[in-house]
């Protein structure tokens, strides 16, 4: 895929048929300062994503030819994991739990203010490009099992770099989401430790005012999904209590 173009702005791609709600959202997130790029359904994002990258979408749910779901799913198939938020008028929770499930960042439901569409949009694009000092700190001083090497985490096989947003286990690369990449950073910060669904929300999700366990899981499970292809598991549930990194 071609890098994005030459630019100090963070670049969104719009994805909805509705040309009316295009309009308002693009407005909205130009006037913060980002450079916006429109498509009026999935297969036109395909194609512009074909040419160019984005450092998120903003994806409708139901759109004629290929709908969000069906278009965040080939992006992932051929590991594409740009951060998408999901639009939709469906409130049920199984969509929102679908749309996690995909490999979405954050869901919101219409009709929606463009306030909160503005915040989800900084909160995810925080979580992508913040240095995580907090991690970093945290793993310095109490991490067992835990190396520094150049601002990357290490933990036996398992290695991250916040700087790059890039993750390897046993020098294979494993790409991650924001979200999914906050999620394991956070537990590699202290391997072993128990962490409850609520110290983990909380921690990797800090500028989200609630994350349900359901939301937790569905994360968990992506992250999980992506380190099984590579033949290893690097998070153990505690039944009854959370999650925690494996040590080994």
């Amino acid at each position: 895929m071609a890098s994005p173009a030459s630019t100090s702005k963070p670049s969104i791609l719009v994805v909805d048929d509705d040309p009316k709600l295009r309009e308002v959202v693009g407005y909205a997130l130009r006037r913060e300062g980002y450079e916006v790029h429109e498509a009026r359904h999935g297969g036109d994002a395909l194609t512009l994503l074909g040419e160019r990258s984005f450092e998120l979408l903003v994806v409708d749910v139901s759109m004629p030819e290929v709908d969000g779901f069906e278009l965040v799913r080939r992006l992932r198939t051929r590991d594409d994991e740009t951060p998408v938020l999901f639009l939709s008028a469906r409130s049920d929770e199984i969509d929102r739990i679908l749309g996690l499930e995909l490999g979405g960042d954050d869901y919101v439901t219409k009709p929606f203010s463009t306030r909160e569409l503005v915040t989800r949009v900084k909160v995810i694009l925080r979580r992508l490009t913040r240095g995580r000092g907090e991690a970093g700190r945290e793993a310095k001083r109490d991490g067992p099992g835990l190396a520094i090497d150049e601002s990357q985490l290490v933990v036996g096989q398992l290695r991250l770099s916040p700087d790059t947003h890039r993750s390897w286990w046993a020098e294979q690369e494993v790409a991650l989401t924001a979200t999914e990449f906050r999620l394991l950073e956070v537990l590699m910060a202290r391997p072993g430790r128990v962490y409850s669904r609520d110290e983990l929300s909380e921690l990797a999700y800090p500028d989200t005012r609630h994350v349900s366990g359901r939301t937790l899981d569905s994360h968990v499970r992506r992250i999980r999904g992506k380190f099984r292809g590579h033949g290893v598991d690097p998070i153990e549930t505690v039944h009854g209590v959370g999650y925690r990194l494996r040590q080994s």
